[in-house]
């Protein structure tokens, strides 16, 4: 099996996740679940039980909200489709972290560290590894400090994934469009246009 990395994105409640799902099925029954969910309360508890409810069986989980580049090595070794769910929950955990920097910019790096390390290893794997996303840029401009920085971040981690991914695919309303074909497609009308 040839490894790709797959970025599929969206907003909350957009299906990115139930389209995740479909996706890693259809192509191996071997598939690993990476969660990065911190349980806090009861509301969360709700939505990783719904999200638990909906996976087959023989879906192998790994609970991942940190050091998640170690946890893919070792989902890879057992699945051929690897699904990461998701990347601006694991974002927000390794901002909040507690040996966290207090230098913004040095958190900028850190981060961004941790994400290289993902990618780098996704890069080299024969899985297929499916990163789940939340696009969080296209609504106001939060009030306070910390949630710009982390807006600003997850976009430049998504950016970064979608730069080296395969295929990207934006979930609107449960509807995906693949993003990397449709830019292609664009840009070869306007070359020759």
């Amino acid at each position: 099996m040839q490894g790709k990395i797959v970025l599929i994105i969206g907003g909350t409640r957009s299906g990115k996740s139930a389209f995740a799902e479909q996706y890693a099925t259809k192509q191996s029954d071997k598939v690993a679940y990476i969660a990065t969910a911190h349980v806090y309360d009861q509301e969360m508890q709700t939505r990783v039980t719904l999200h638990r409810e909906r996976r087959p069986d023989t879906w192998q989980t790994f609970e991942a909200p940190y050091h998640a580049d170690q946890i893919l090595l070792e989902a890879a070794k057992q699945a051929d489709v690897i699904l990461f769910d998701c990347l601006t929950l694991y974002t927000s955990n390794l901002l909040l972290s507690a040996d966290i920097a207090s230098n913004r910019e040095e958190r900028l790096q850190f981060i961004i560290g941790e994400i290289d390390k993902l990618l780098l290893f996704s890069q080299k794997s024969q899985a297929t590894i499916l990163f789940v996303t939340n696009e969080v840029g296209m609504g106001i401009v939060p009030e306070n400090a910390l949630a710009r920085e982390y807006r600003d971040i997850a976009g430049m981690v998504n950016e970064k994934i979608a730069a080296c991914a395969d295929e990207v695919y934006l979930v609107i309303c449960g509807l995906p469009v693949e993003l990397k074909k449709l830019t292609a497609q664009i840009s070869k009308e306007v070359h020759h246009g």
